[in-house]
Order: C-alpha cells, then structure tokens, then sequence
C-alpha cells in the first residue's frame, strides 16, 4: 500500500457527494480512487442544522478536512465546516491543476511508450504534487529533470509537455542604478556597467531603461519574488562593480524620491 493511498488527518481533500441521510452525508475521495468518507451532520455547518440538504447536497463538489482515518476499518471522518472560503478556492484550483498535470502525463507516457505508473513514480518521490514537478521542469528544467529516474525518451517527453503547457506565473521587480563618474571616458564606463548589468540568470529576464543620467532603470521579471530579488541584486552588483574599479561609484536605489 502506497503513502497515497489514504489521506491523513488534518488534509483537505476534494469530495463528490455521494448520499446525503438525515444523519450525516456519504462523499467519495477524488483524490483517492474513490475511498469513502463520512461527514457527520455536526460537522457540516456551524449552528443548529435542521434539514441537512440546506447545506449539503448529492452531486455537489465539497472541500473538507479530514478528521480521522482508520484504514483497517476502512472508515475516513471528515469535516465541511472547518475549512473557509479561501482554503476552499485554494483547494480547488489545486485540484484543477493536478488534474491537468495528470492528462499531461497521459501526453508523455504516450510520446515515449513508457508507462503511466512509472512517470509517476519517479515524480511522487521528490515532489509532493504532479503539478509542481511540471512547473519547476519549465522553471528549471535541467536541474529538474535530472532528480528523475526515467530513461530518455521518457524525460525528453516531460521537457516537451511541460515547454508546450505549462504557464509558469511571473513576478516583476524594478529598482533604480545610479552611476555616476568624473572620467573623461565616462560615457564609456557607465555603457561597460550597463552591460553587465544583464548577467545571464536562468529562469529570469533583465531589462535596462535609460531614466536620465544619471539614472537607469532596471527591471527583472521572474517565476518568483526570491529569483527575482535575486537578479536584481546580481544585476546591481555587476554595475557598481564596473564603477568602482573605475573609480566611480553606483548604488541601487529600490524608490525614487
């Protein structure tokens, strides 16, 4: 039996509503190859409940926390009323996203003739979801890539599915360079600045706009706030060097006064 195969207290799992008795309401575990679970009418909603079907309906699509799990039993206590709107949006999405992580798996196994349970095997073991792995392989996909045990065909289809589907979320930083010298060659330094000002980093994009000397703005766009701090500092870093070995100087300015 694998770790996947029950989920654990405290989880909030997407459930489909089964049968709803006066009593509690019977839902079937999405994520889990339909296991069953139980929500007791106390943990539907807050308050005095006097018709469960006010809350709760068959067909409906529910987010809950799970209470308890008894696998010898076979029996999963869950709970409607302790998750909020947020975690239910969130639980959600992330539902949707596995989902699609699941058919883009389906694309690989079919594009490499390797199968489903392997894919996911090799993926389960790093990464707690699908989804995840896809989107650090079109962050990063060599350093990702390399985590897994898969033969060839196999990791050259994920890097085909993840470049083909995957929408990786940007995230945009900007500060301001001031440079500044008294060189007569001045112009000349600061063009040596601004150009290793846009450092290759992987994954993001560095762009220099002329504000006014002796200002530049410079912009990096990003998967994420820390790779983006992160180029912005290598950038600024880069910059300033060149100034100072030339005996001028620079600084980073993160807001314009």
């Amino acid at each position: 039996m694998s770790e996947r195969d029950w989920p654990v207290e405290g989880e909030l799992v997407v459930c489909s509503v089964a049968e709803v008795k006066d009593f509690a309401a019977f839902v079937n575990l999405d994520e889990y190859d339909g296991r069953q679970g139980l929500i007791p009418i106390a943990e539907v909603a807050r308050g005095w409940i006097k018709y469960i079907r006010d809350y709760i309906r068959e067909g409906q699509k529910v987010v809950c926390k799970v209470l308890h799990v008894d696998a010898s039993r076979g029996h999963i206590d869950l709970s409607l009323k302790d998750v909020n709107e947020h975690q239910r949006r969130d639980k959600i999405q992330d539902w949707k996203n596995e989902q699609k992580a699941h058919k883009w798996i389906e694309f690989a196994s079919a594009e490499s003739q390797v199968e489903i349970k392997q894919f996911e095997e090799a993926m389960y073991k790093d990464y707690g979801s699908l989804y995840a792995a896809f989107e650090d392989i079109a962050i990063n996909r060599d350093a990702t890539l390399s985590k897994f045990s898969l033969p060839k065909e196999a990791i050259d289809a994920l890097a085909k599915v993840a470049l083909e589907n995957v929408k990786i979320p940007k995230v945009t930083v900007s500060a301001v360079l001031e440079l500044t010298t008294t060189k007569p060659d001045g112009v000349n330094i600061i063009r040596r600045a601004l150009r290793s000002a846009e450092p290759k980093v992987d994954g993001a994009e560095i762009e220099l706009l002329y504000l006014g000397a002796p200002h530049y703005r410079v912009k990096v766009v990003a998967p994420d706030y820390k790779m983006a701090e992160k180029a912005l500092e290598k950038a600024a870093e880069a910059a300033i060097g060149v100034m100072e070995r030339a005996e001028g100087s620079g600084k980073l300015i993160r807001k314009q006064k």
